[in-house]
């Protein structure tokens, strides 16, 4: 049954491991289209290179050390959403572009794609869960976004596995997230200046598919589990997307993410 089609069609894609700049470039592409075309589409990604990307609010100049990041041969990004720094390495990003007709609340959108992504998780073998936490969500800080869940947020164990954040604008929301399959995120006080790193430490770890499971399943793995899950929670006749239809107009985007100007904007 598939009572809730307010997104009207969904498609599917896998990209190829992209740059930093190439994959916030296509998410904003997608974005767009989902407003003129009323489409929802449900995309696994992963990176080409280890990039650490910013929050869209997030402070980051004189928080992390330029030099640091580049001796340590990591890209940087700035994201079109939310919340804290991730480093984009042994982990799996999803990300969704839907319309948002009469603006539902932030939360009800949320609570919906979460669905989609336990239901997913579960195909994958992992019982994962909501936080329970009734706290706020973390203000943009130099610390990780993995550091601790927030309320709504998905957790195994008892630790943070999925750190997602959504932005709105134009009728259409983008939400996309990081689903660890290892721990990089303990090396992000690495990156960070002398006087932030000191307040980076003894971070708790988060979950990770690997420990979780027991072996690291890839990206194309994961977006078979969630790809099912989209047809099972929201429409079963779902077709995948072709990557090379909207490579062109993704290209012209990745100037914008390659801007420091924009990236160390804060």
């Amino acid at each position: 049954m598939h009572p809730r089609r307010s997104y009207g069609r969904w498609r599917l894609l896998l990209a190829a491991p992209r740059s930093g700049a190439e994959n916030m470039a296509r998410d904003t592409v997608l974005h767009a289209r989902a407003a003129r075309t009323g489409e929802a589409v449900f995309s696994i990604y992963s990176w080409t290179r280890p990039t650490l990307s910013f929050g869209r609010h997030q402070p980051a100049t004189g928080l992390y050390d330029l030099e640091r990041i580049r001796a340590a041969n990591v890209d940087v990004v700035r994201r079109p959403t939310g919340g804290r720094a991730i480093l984009h390495h042994r982990e799996v990003t999803y990300s969704v572009t839907a319309p948002v007709k009469d603006a539902p609340p932030l939360r009800e959108t949320f609570s919906r794609i979460n669905l989609i992504l336990l239901d997913g998780l579960t195909r994958l073998g992992v019982a994962a869960e909501l936080a329970s936490t009734t706290e706020r969500a973390p203000t943009p800080s130099v610390r990780p976004c993995f550091e601790t869940p927030g309320e709504g947020e998905l957790v195994a164990r008892g630790s943070k596995l999925v750190g997602s954040a959504q932005w709105r604008d134009d009728g259409a929301l983008l939400q996309h997230g990081s689903i660890l399959v290892d721990d990089d995120q303990s090396s992000l006080p690495s990156l960070a200046t002398a006087g932030a790193n000191a307040s980076t430490s003894a971070l708790p770890r988060p979950a990770t598919l690997h420990a979780l499971l027991g072996r690291a399943p890839n990206a194309a793995e994961v977006a078979s589990a969630m790809f099912d899950a989209v047809r099972s929670l929201e429409d079963a006749d779902a077709t995948e997307i072709a990557e090379d239809e909207i490579r062109d107009e993704t290209l012209q985007h990745v100037p914008h993410f390659l801007n420091e100007e924009w990236t160390w904007r804060r």
